[in-house]
């Protein structure tokens, strides 16, 4: 016995050999092929359980021991032989990922577990407070709660994130994009503890964040670039005197910058200071620096971005350019791929200085090369996104490859799995992102409940990208974006084409989205011509906001419709369900003795009333009144839960809509768009709490006061900023909506305010000397 457990001892020495977890099992867990051995209720072999075996051949030579040593003590001893789930294979260097942590959210989250599913590798999820129900959490393998719903409490703590990767035994860690994708500490901690960072090396994520870093890496490597200033002297007398030598307008951009966050605009050097500090303000708040640097801006450039994809033997490959030039808040909302209008030759100039520009800094994983054209499709360096972008599923429809695939392919050691020549692009694609705002008030972000949801179904030309369902809440603490609708086509016609029939099936009730706002933009000629720049929707702003036009009579005649309908349908079913088929309440056919059935009928416009006269008619259709306008209408209603599709004959012309009946509003979906039609509330049913002349500025949305301008006694003119509210990742000025005194301060600043909340009382400055 003695000799059998020395020779244990001596196996023990190197570091194969698992020690078991389980309270009950007391032995030795070999790793032999994939398995593990367990021996249970041993008390004289428990030295060796914090051992490990590293070679096959002693592996053998202990199982063999084992064995032997069960025969000789028969009685006390169990054996379990049990699968085991492999870290990593030694083989040619690579690192199998079994098991990926998604340190992420929505619908990225969503989008890295189903090819992680689709591998064969075990996803686990991280959640704040605000996401314990989202779909993410329900997709993965497992779930780790890591804090409030504040990014910086949750999503942004390295040590939570770290903590749930140690406690999952994840092998590897997949940023996303946003949060800690592009932060240098973070992956730099996981190379330290041994996780794989789904993502490029820490020295390629700090030279490429820094903007002037990467200015003069590109420019060393052939890239061209556009004039500025990238210099460490951050004093504000530097950077004006800057942007005065470069010439006006400018670019102010955070150094550590991206996703439009701490990127200004200054059109002359009178409003330089004033940009200046909110670029500062929105960059210290989003990446915790804010240095910034200034550029010359190129008026009404196209933004024209590479993906790149590179490995750890040296390689490096474009997939060819993405236009994403129409944006609002340096933001983009709607991408294609190829870019239009961009030829063959200029394409493969793009590309190889994209992967120049990769190799220059031994690029690994996913990433993007973003650069500004001028109208001579002359380009310049803009940026690195060392991440795998919003966008990437437009190059995914045109190349046919899954990128997230190749991201943890190339994370475990493989190489690119195509070369150059064999990477082709086929056909065109677009990505349309919707939004949670309002277009209409300077795309003010929005929060709330989807209280309706319905999208078109997906297909093989069809992507549906969201993290959300009907019934989901979209936070006030993350981006209000609801999804991505990615569509596919042969050419770029038929995918605008397909594109524009997908968001007229989009429908949302609940909160103001942008969804008729890209139907008018997809829609726009210029857009059809591929005729895109990043000053787009300034340049065309009168067609694309024209005046609200008033609700058309068809729409208002098939609102009327799908009322009385779904009134029908309340009756049939009490009559169902009652049994008294003489019950006043068990008919709504208005049938009268001799003479019709005539009603009137209310419905609002906005604040505006429309009257109409309702005829009930013997064959089931109806004659219907608005103004002097008169109407022959009749049609039927299916309903599948909150939704109902009505078709619906005017004067002999047939349309169909769907129909979403909630609260004191009517939505109607059809092919020429949607219209929101108000149901009067009765007064004994109205409430007081309306908003109403506050008297003063009131907050466009719930959100955080960062800076407070103003305090009780100041005089302020129309347009003067009164402070500045952080909501949706993004930073808001609030400003006078008239001149006057201020007379109250309701909010300090750190503290929080609900939307339509009253943030100041501003009086007339006749009234504050009363």
């Amino acid at each position: 016995m003695y000799i059998l457990s020395a020779a244990f001892t001596q196996l023990c020495s190197s570091d194969q050999l698992l020690p078991c977890s389980s309270s009950t099992a007391k032995g030795i867990v070999i790793d032999q092929s994939g398995f593990f051995f367990f021996l249970l209720g041993s008390s004289t072999l428990n030295n060796c359980t914090q051992h490990f075996i590293s070679t096959p051949g002693i592996a053998q030579s202990a199982k063999f021991l084992l064995l032997f040593y069960t025969m000789l003590f028969p009685s006390d001893r169990k054996w379990i032989w049990t699968t085991r789930v492999r870290k990593y294979s030694s083989a040619k260097g690579q690192r199998n990922i079994e098991k990926v942590l998604v340190a992420n959210r929505g619908e990225i989250a969503c989008r890295v577990m189903r090819t992680a599913r689709k591998m064969g590798v075990k996803s686990v999820a991280v959640y704040s407070d605000a996401d314990r129900n989202s779909i993410h959490v329900a997709m993965a393998d497992e779930a780790y709660f890591i804090g409030p719903a504040p990014s910086q409490q949750s999503y942004l703590s390295m040590e939570k994130i770290m903590q749930v990767a140690k406690k999952s035994a994840a092998h590897a860690i997949h940023p996303g994009y946003g949060f800690l994708s592009e932060n240098t500490e973070f992956a730099e901690l996981c190379n330290k503890e041994g996780i794989i960072f789904i993502g490029p090396p820490s020295s390629a994520i700090r030279d490429m964040g820094i903007k002037s870093t990467s200015k003069a890496i590109m420019s060393a490597a052939g890239v061209p670039v556009v004039e500025g200033y990238h210099g460490e002297d951050q004093s504000d007398n530097c950077l004006e005197e800057q942007a005065r030598r470069i010439g006006y307008p400018v670019m102010i951009k955070a150094v550590r910058g991206g996703g439009g966050k701490g990127m200004r605009i200054a059109l002359s050097e009178k409003e330089f200071k004033e940009q200046l500090e909110s670029a500062r303000r929105e960059a210290k708040k989003s990446f915790n620096d804010d240095a910034m640097l200034i550029e010359k801006f190129v008026d009404n450039p196209r933004h024209v971005e590479v993906q790149v994809f590179g490995d750890q033997h040296g390689n490096a490959v474009y997939l060819f350019e993405r236009d994403c030039s129409v944006q609002r808040r340096h933001q983009k909302i709607i991408e294609e791929a190829p870019g239009p209008g961009i030829k063959p030759e200029i394409r493969r100039k793009l590309g190889e200085a994209a992967v120049r520009a990769a190799k220059a800094v031994n690029y690994v994983g996913a990433g993007t090369v973003e650069f500004i054209m001028d109208s001579e499709h002359n380009f310049y360096f803009m940026e690195m996104n060392t991440r795998l972008q919003v966008e990437h599923p437009v190059t995914e429809m045109i190349t046919g490859t899954d990128l997230v695939e190749w991201q943890l392919k190339v994370a475990s050691g493989e190489k690119i799995p195509l070369a150059q020549e064999e990477i082709s692009l086929n056909g065109h694609a677009f990505e349309a992102r919707i939004y949670a705002e309002d277009p209409n008030n300077n795309f003010m972000p929005g929060a709330g409940p989807l209280l309706h949801l319905s999208t078109p179904p997906s297909d093989s030309c069809t992507r549906i990208e969201t993290g959300v369902r009907q019934g989901d809440e979209v936070s006030i603490y993350y981006d209000p974006m609801i999804a991505k609708l990615v569509v596919w086509a042969e050419d770029r016609q038929a995918a605008l084409r397909k594109l524009r029939y997908c968001l007229r099936q989009y429908n949302i009730v609940g909160l103001s989205t942008n969804v008729d706002f890209l139907l008018d933009l997809s829609g726009h000629p210029e857009f059809e011509a591929g005729n895109v720049h990043t000053n787009f929707i300034p340049q065309h702003y009168d067609e694309l906001f024209p005046p609200k036009e008033a609700i058309s009579e068809v729409a208002l005649c098939q609102a009327a419709l799908g009322l009385i309908l779904r009134e029908k349908i309340v009756t049939d079913t009490f009559r169902m369900q009652s049994g008294d088929k003489f019950s006043p309440f068990a008919s709504s056919s208005g049938r009268r003795i001799n003479i019709p059935y005539i009603r009137n009928l209310t419905l609002l416009d906005g604040e505006n009333k429309v009257n109409m006269t309702v005829t009930y008619n013997r064959d089931g259709s109806y004659d219907m009144q608005i103004q002097n306008k008169s109407f022959h209408v009749s049609g039927d209603l299916s309903s599948d839960g909150d939704l109902d599709c009505i078709r619906c004959s005017v004067n002999g012309v047939v349309h169909k809509s769907k129909v979403v009946i909630l609260g004191d509003a009517l939505h109607l979906f059809s092919p020429e768009g949607s219209e929101q039609i108000g149901l009067p509330v009765p007064k004994y049913l109205s409430g007081v709490g309306s908003v109403g002349d506050q008297g003063g500025a009131v907050a466009p949305m719930t959100g955080t006061i960062e800076k407070v301008f103003v305090k009780a006694g100041d005089k302020v003119q129309v347009g003067d900023p009164l402070m500045v509210m952080i909501a949706m990742k993004m930073e808001h000025t609030i400003r006078a909506p008239k001149a006057g005194i201020i007379k109250k301060v309701h909010y300090q600043e750190g503290s929080q305010a609900n939307r339509h909340a009253p943030l100041v009382e501003l009086v007339e400055e006749d009234s504050a000397s009363e």
